[in-house]
């Protein structure tokens, strides 16, 4: 996962990655070593649009993914991801999917 602070706020961005401890890792637990190392990297500076950025981070490949196994079928996608088709459209459109 990559981290992200904006400029606007005054701090300066953030990169970061998670090592795998292991192969079997938990997805909440690799959020939150990603979190925990963003956090040490920012050395003292504020975060801003936390909730954002990390839905977005998670979001975008959630959907590629599901939308690659579902081979673009959009109807498929929305019963697999438990939302309608008309909010799965929403999202492939505000990340450039559509």
């Amino acid at each position: 996962m990559r981290g992200e602070v904006s400029a606007v706020q005054g701090v300066r961005t953030a990169e970061f990655a998670v090592t795998k401890k292991r192969t079997t890792e938990p997805l909440s637990e690799c959020v939150r070593d990603a979190l925990n190392s963003y956090f040490r990297q920012l050395d003292g500076h504020a975060a801003a649009d936390l909730y954002q950025m990390v839905i977005s981070e998670v979001e975008l490949p959630l959907l590629e993914t599901v939308m690659e196994h579902t081979r673009g079928n959009q109807t498929k996608a929305a019963a697999l991801l438990g939302i309608s088709r008309s909010t799965l459209r929403k999202k492939l459109a505000t990340h450039g999917l559509d």
